[in-house]
């Protein structure tokens, strides 16, 4: 048996330790684990139910960590199995990433129904990892039925990562609502579920005002579910205070999208995305694999840089060379 066969055998048996090392297989940008990673894939077993996949962006500082360890103690006291994916942005300029999200989450880790993993973002824009969508199919295929996703923060890039999960929520801190300009349009509209947190003490007045702001806003917005309303909730995470209402509403969410048959619209719509950016990427990285092809474009690239070539026109006059 190969090492594709023996990790997809013992992922469909719940091994851990097998788990974490198909997706650093998936992650892996050797070329021989990328063709081990596919044989892997394609011999994972169908998970025996529909997982739900979170995402969870917002600002550094919302407390995203923290949101995240109580909801998962939440849902595995309701029975549910936690996967947590995160992303730690790389550095730009050694490449290299804290991954220090299990230490913010130790009861979490240290659960048997819970499993968090830790990821690089590479330089990958989005807020998750290049292969984040095939580490999330690798959890399901190992029982999860609950997946989710912490992306490296809140903004217009952020926005591939409500492309690979059912309900996207945005996490805010109290105040929030005087920087309504800053949280871009876009992410706004692709929120299932907007939450302020650290919503205790003296900021609980001021985390109402805030969930007024942005339950006014997004009245001007357009939901990108349809014939759900966007719940703007106030909870404190540290405190565990309204986390079992929103676990509530991500509930309602989710049986919403699964009889209404937007879910499985919405993955299909999802998987056709993500063929495109594989195929963008992959050939890309085949295109600079060639020596020849890497030097010209390293020359353009100085011509750019100087000014003597507008980009689009270098990038044009490359693809015309080649193709």
């Amino acid at each position: 048996m190969n090492i594709a066969a023996s990790l997809a055998d013992a992922i469909g048996r719940h091994d851990r330790r097998a788990l974490a090392q198909a997706i650093t297989l998936v992650e892996s940008g050797l070329k021989e684990h990328q063709s081990q990673a596919r044989e892997l894939l394609a011999a994972l077993p169908a998970p025996a139910q529909p997982a739900l996949r979170i995402g969870i962006t917002g600002p550094p500082g919302a407390g995203k960590s923290t949101f995240i360890e109580t909801l998962g103690g939440h849902l595995i006291d309701r029975g549910h199995s936690v996967a947590v994916l995160t992303v730690d942005p790389s550095s730009v300029v050694s490449g290299g990433s804290i991954l220090g999200d299990k230490t913010r989450m130790p009861t979490l880790s240290a659960n048997e129904k819970a499993f968090v993993r830790p990821s690089p973002s590479s330089g990958t824009e989005g807020g998750v990892g290049r292969f984040t969508r095939e580490a999330i199919a690798v959890c399901e295929a190992a029982g999860f039925d609950r997946v989710i996703v912490e992306t490296v923060g809140v903004g217009q890039s952020e926005l591939r990562a409500a492309s690979m999960t059912d309900v996207f929520v945005l996490l805010l801190v109290p105040g929030s609502g005087d920087e309504l300009q800053g949280i871009k349009r876009g992410v706004m509209e692709l929120a299932d579920l907007i939450l302020v947190n650290k919503a205790d003490g003296q900021l609980a007045q001021t985390a109402n005002r805030t969930v007024s702001e942005y339950a006014a806003a997004t009245g001007f917005l357009q939901a990108r579910t349809a014939d759900w309303k966007v719940p703007v909730l106030a909870m404190s995470a540290l405190r565990d205070i309204g986390v079992v209402d929103v676990l509530e509403q991500m509930e309602k969410f989710f049986v919403h999208v699964t009889k209404s048959g937007l879910l499985s619209s919405r993955r299909e719509s999802q998987a056709s995305e993500a063929l495109m950016q594989a195929l963008h990427e992959g050939l890309l990285d085949r295109f600079l694999r060639n020596e020849k092809n890497a030097d010209e474009v390293e020359r353009v690239r100085r011509e750019v840089a100087m000014g003597r070539l507008t980009p689009g026109l270098a990038a044009r006059a490359l693809i015309d060379q080649f193709t």
